[in-house]
């Protein structure tokens, strides 16, 4: 048996169904052919800019919703820089169609953005817009630093950009529910979204994306010029959605805490400055069931020595802690603790003590945050720049990196989901069956109960664990009698990858536990399953992988320090063989060698940056399941 089917077949003896709660359908569709009742894994993107979003408009993207959500279902995609007759310089294309996908353009300048592009509309001749046209990389910061009230252009109490607004925010719409596969093959899920872009400070980011369950959304998407405070957006999506839009359910995800500045996981509220309450922490909790872990812009997990001895903790961070920090070095700080989703969801423990409810009790998921609505784009080998390069580009596609050193390729989003629909996607994701990966398909899962045992790593793994225990994403029950601890069972399944790039082996897999005790949260990280020394590595020069790893990982742990009296949580993580990292690839293929200063050219300088590795170790997070003492 060839090595991918062999997978694919394991996979399958680990998905035999199970009976399990109908999806509540929300919508009109054919009923999918295939639906699994033990749920299998379905990967996605939901975090995608294209030329609505102010700061990819100024980059030169000129992708509409309707071709990045192309490219999500396997077409072909042009990129800047484009010629003076639109031909792109460069084409790329996904080698596998994603599963579903959300464009998330900034809401903030809709209008604004739609109003400088249209001949004839009110502002088109403005200062604001001859900037924005002219001059793009200065109207980035120029109209990014405005807040209220909107630009005087738009008329009186903003009228005209909130008018403007309505046709990218229609075309979002329409181009969401033409991609969207509504047939019995349920090939391809698209969402209806927006991000809401706040930052506090020096550029401390609040960010977050919002998906909406079907077609039912608002007639405008609240942005931070008006709702200025998380709290004021929980509160537009009650009033304009959840209680005007019959059917309107929404999923609030944060996003880039690692450049928060701390603002994201702070424990006072962001409107008053008031320390948590329980009716705020059970509102955060509703409204923000899954924080994404990873995506172009860093990794958000953790970071060695932010509180935390985790060797792994040193995976794709960015050396600032706020947007700032990019483009200005005196703004450059580390970032602390507690811009990381490891410290939040130990600090949700703590909240969960003193209040009785827990804030940050988040599922896990990846995206890339593409600025060039090429969602999924996640290889590291020939990587386009999520960012434009970071500048308006020419005619010419500069020779040099295209993406900031510290950027990466980003992530996905993996969910367990009983088949390719709106409906069972965002049930899954309302329960927080997720996990996230660093761009693999890696399939992962995990569960935890008290009768939990080593045979589950076999063919009924998923059965038992639905039967006799709690998915990620969960709420263990009280412990059945005095010794009882429980157990947690994880299983990883390599990316198969394709015939042109095969998928890694898997290296090992981890228990993270957090609890309280004595008022602090406390972590452990546990090997469970392969071998951190297994010999894997990689030949820089050519990228060649050398050494074995595992197909598949599977583990279960029983917690040997189980305290029936402290909030605890669990998650699994784990990590392919070395690869090389994008930057390795390109100053690769411009031949850089860093012992020869003659072959760095201008723009290939950070190619022998020490402070970034040629290698990394990709690697997929679940979402964790909770325990709380009655």
């Amino acid at each position: 048996m060839r090595p991918r089917a062999a997978l694919l077949a394991v996979a399958i003896a680990l998905l035999a169904p199970v009976a399990a709660a109908p999806v509540e359908r929300t919508e009109q569709r054919e009923p999918c052919a295939a639906s699994d009742p033990l749920r299998r894994p379905f990967f996605g993107d939901l975090h995608v800019h294209t030329r609505y979003s102010l700061d990819a408009s100024t980059q030169g993207t000129r992708t509409r919703p309707s071709e990045a959500y192309a490219f999500a279902k396997g077409a072909p995609l042009g990129l800047q820089p484009f010629s003076a007759s639109g031909e792109p310089g460069r084409t790329v294309q996904l080698a596998r169609p994603l599963d579903f996908a959300a464009v998330t353009d900034h809401s903030e300048l809709f209008g604004e953005v739609d109003l400088c592009n249209t001949p004839g509309s009110p502002g088109y001749d403005s200062t604001v817009c001859l900037i924005y046209r002219g001059w793009p990389r200065i109207a980035f910061f120029f109209m990014n630093a405005r807040g209220a009230p909107r630009f005087s252009f738009c008329g009186e109490g903003g009228r005209d950009c909130l008018v403007a607004a309505s046709t990218p925010w229609r075309e979002m719409q329409e181009a969401a529910e033409a991609a969207y596969d509504r047939s019995s093959a349920c090939r391809f899920t698209s969402f209806v979204g927006y991000e809401w872009t706040k930052s506090v400070q020096t550029a401390s980011n609040l960010h977050r994306n919002v998906i909406f369950r079907n077609a039912a959304v608002p007639a405008l998407p609240a942005s931070a010029v008006d709702a200025t405070t998380p709290e004021d957006l929980w509160d537009a999506l009650d009033r304009e959605c959840r209680a005007k839009m019959p059917g309107c359910q929404a999923l609030v995800i944060p996003h880039n805490s690692n450049l928060s500045s701390g603002f994201m996981f702070a424990p006072e509220q962001l409107r008053n400055g008031q320390p948590f309450t329980a009716e705020y922490a059970r509102r955060r909790a509703d409204n923000e069931r899954l924080v994404e872990v990873i995506q172009h812009k860093g990794d958000s997990e953790c970071r060695l020595g932010a509180g935390t001895n985790d060797e792994l903790c040193t995976n794709e961070l960015l050396p600032y802690d706020s947007f700032a920090g990019r483009f200005n070095p005196i703004a450059r700080h580390a970032p602390a603790a507690l811009n990381f989703t490891r410290t939040a969801l130990g600090a949700g423990l703590v909240h969960q003590v003193q209040l009785g409810v827990n804030p940050f009790q988040f599922g896990l998921i990846g995206s890339t945050d593409t600025h060039i609505g090429a969602a999924g784009l996640v290889e590291e080998k020939g990587h386009p720049g999520h960012g434009g390069a970071g500048l308006p580009i020419g005619d010419t596609l500069p020779d040099s990196l295209l993406d900031p050193i510290e950027y990466s390729p980003g992530g996905l989003a993996g969910v367990w989901a009983e088949e390719n629909s709106r409906d069972a996607l965002f049930e899954a994701m309302m329960r927080r069956e997720t996990f996230a990966t660093s761009g693999p398909r890696i399939a992962f899962r995990s569960f935890a109960g008290y009768g939990l045992d080593a045979g589950m790593c076999g063919s009924d793994f998923a059965k038992r664990g639905y039967a006799e225990g709690v998915a990620m994403g969960g709420e263990l029950a009280a412990p059945p009698s005095a010794d009882a601890a429980p157990a947690i069972a994880a299983w990883a399944l390599q990316d198969p990858g394709t015939a042109e790039t095969p998928g890694v082996p898997l290296q090992r897999l981890q228990i993270i536990k957090l609890w309280v005790a004595d008022g602090i949260a406390r972590e452990s990280v546990v090997d469970v399953a392969g071998d951190p020394k297994n010999g894997a590595r990689v030949d820089e020069q050519t990228c060649e992988p050398i050494g074995a790893g595992a197909p598949q990982l599977c583990a279960v742990w029983r917690d040997p320090d189980f305290d029936p009296r402290a909030p605890a949580l669990y998650y699994a993580r784990v990590v392919q063989n070395p690869t090389c990292r994008w930057s390795t690839y390109a100053c690769n293929a411009a031949g850089v060698r860093c012992g020869d200063s003659s072959t760095i050219r201008p723009g290939y300088e950070a190619c022998c940056d020490a402070a970034y590795p040629r290698t990394i170790q990709e690697r997929a997070w679940t979402s964790p399941v909770w325990y709380t003492p009655q």
